[in-house]
């Protein structure tokens, strides 16, 4: 192990340890530690694992406080790795001398506006454990082209820019597990402009990743940013699960928002799974865009400003099953948009207006609205004041053994309403209570009415 003080770092947060950092790297014996201190930096220390070798930075158990006073990362991994995960395509140096570069137990503070944490590029295996990463722009930056990243432990803090941040990256493998990634004004994980495979984001809690603690109010933004609008832009084989996703409401913001452009020929897998989040508190909560191949299942999703799950632009073969969608506070709003798709699958799910006042905005808790190919079964539609279910200019509907109930205790609202230009539409076998105005479905809608109780 070598101590940045045997080469001349004072770590004192005053004097220049930047050279003392570098001749460390470049003599030391690869495991390079920082005691406890505060050492100041004025220029990026740039890991060439080329020229260093297999290298491990460690703190201290997080006594040891890296402070940043130039623009750029702090550190930068950079490895010479051009291939895949697959062994066939890893160099014999590489693999000897590159893999599994380490950032663990450390904290790394801004001290410049343009500041950022830790940089990967052509990295192979490179871990970051256990790092406090506060008051920079970007904490986590991964450009260019890495394999088999692991991002674990780490408390991504009040950053003015993006918490983990994927942009212009070739990356297959990599895991985001146990993390802290709050108050980071553009988001806690962001991925544009990227090829990306096999993406896990678990087990963390990411929240208030938006304006609130920053003046900034100009730019739209999400816990977890996934945009593939952009040429050549794909992100397939994505599991996010068992995070705690939340927030205050933002302008134009979401809690999970995945942008795609449907229209691009040759559209890619998807491959997607949602599943066991708890997700609340952002205008729109989950908010899907020219989607394909996704599946949201057993989230718990509460509290909106406008809507738990928005599902828009284009979206094809997206499953929503088993999830609970409520609000738990009367200013807020609950329920379901799906406007201009197909293919969807709603099963199983549970849509609560809490209050029993009603939603202020008036909105349904499910809409459909241009949508053809749609299926809508074992569900329950329960508010108060407010439509149910409604269904405007869709095609090749079926709805099946759901509940919609206007109100347990309250007669107003309506359960249902379909109407437009519409056809082979279907509702059958569904229990129906409206409130004081009667269910109504257009002639034009093109429905056919199967074994339905309907109620006062």
């Amino acid at each position: 192990m070598t101590s940045v003080h045997d080469f001349g770092a004072a770590g004192d947060g005053k004097r220049d340890d930047t050279a003392a950092i570098e001749h460390a790297l470049r003599d030391g014996d690869g495991l390079i530690e920082f005691p406890r201190g505060e050492y100041l930096i004025t220029k990026t220390i740039e890991v060439r694992l080329s020229e260093v070798g297999r290298t491990a930075i460690t703190g201290s158990m997080g006594l040891a406080k890296i402070i940043m006073k130039a623009a750029g990362p702090a550190f930068r991994i950079v490895g010479n790795h051009a291939g895949t995960a697959d062994p066939a395509s890893m160099k014999p140096d590489i693999w000897r001398s590159q893999r599994m570069a380490t950032i663990a137990e450390i904290e790394i503070e801004g001290a410049h506006a343009e500041a950022d944490g830790i940089e990967l590029i052509g990295a192979v295996q490179p871990i970051v454990r256990n790092v406090g990463l506060h008051r920079l722009r970007h904490g986590v930056l991964l450009t260019k082209r890495n394999r088999n990243v692991i991002i674990e432990g780490c408390q991504v803090y009040h950053n003015t820019g993006v918490g983990v941040f994927l942009n212009n990256v070739n990356l297959h493998q990599i895991n985001i597990i146990g993390n802290h990634i709050s108050y980071n004004r553009l988001g806690g994980i962001r991925i544009q402009n990227s090829e990306v495979r096999n993406l896990q984001i678990t087990g963390n809690d990411i929240e208030y990743n938006n304006n609130r603690s920053h003046s900034i109010d100009d730019e739209p933004t999400a816990e977890v940013y996934i945009d593939c609008t952009a040429e050549n832009a794909t992100v397939n084989e994505v599991t996010i699960a068992s995070n705690t996703i939340q927030a205050t409401p933002s302008p134009g913001g979401a809690n999970l928002r995945i942008i795609e452009d449907g229209s691009k020929s040759g559209r890619p897998p998807g491959l997607y799974a949602i599943t066991g989040n708890v997700i609340g508190n952002q205008t729109n909560n989950v908010h899907l865009t020219g989607c394909y191949g996704i599946t949201l299942s057993g989230n718990n999703i509460y509290s909106a400003k406008e809507r738990n799950l928005l599902i828009d632009g284009g979206c094809r073969q997206i499953i929503v099953a088993s999830n609970q969608f409520r609000r738990h506070t009367p200013d807020m709003q609950t329920g379901v948009r799906i406007a201009d798709s197909a293919e969807i699958i709603f099963n199983g799910c549970h849509v609560l207006d809490e209050s029993d006042q009603g939603q202020a905005s008036g909105l349904p808790l499910l809409e459909l609205i241009n949508c053809q190919r749609v299926t809508v079964n074992s569900s329950q539609l329960i508010g108060s004041g407010t439509t149910c279910f409604n269904a405007v200019d869709c095609k090749d509907v079926n709805v099946s053994g759901c509940t919609a109930i206007a109100g347990i205790d309250d007669p107003r609202g309506t359960a249902l309403t379909w109407t437009g230009e519409g056809s082979g539409n279907q509702l059958q076998g569904c229990r129906i209570r409206h409130g004081l105005q009667h269910h109504q479905i257009d002639e034009s809608a093109g429905v056919k009415e199967t074994a339905n109780f309907v109620s006062d």
